[in-house]
């Protein structure tokens, strides 16, 4: 009997779920893209392993409202490095 590639029912996500992931992880790869133009070496590394740390601390949230929330937070500080990257570079 051949075994089914699909996971079991308990790991499936819900397209709401799956949009939210996609949202964390885009989140995730633009926060890391913005902290890669710091130009202090230290700063850097201070700041990828915030970023790491703050999602693998969160990684087990459930609770819809509380995502989104984050989400926003997250948002919020990204476009405040973007900003002050911009002000180190003029």
């Amino acid at each position: 009997m051949a075994s089914s590639r699909l996971p079991p029912a308990a790991l499936t996500l819900t397209l709401k779920q799956f949009m939210r992931r996609q949202q964390v992880l885009l989140l995730y790869r633009k926060i890391l893209r913005a902290i890669r133009q710091v130009p202090s070496d230290s700063d850097r590394k201070y700041l990828q392993d915030w970023a790491r740390e703050e999602f693998k601390r969160n990684k087990n949230a459930t609770e819809e409202d509380t995502i989104r929330m984050m989400i926003t937070q997250g948002n919020i500080q990204l476009k405040e490095l973007e900003r002050t990257l911009a002000l180190a570079k003029s």
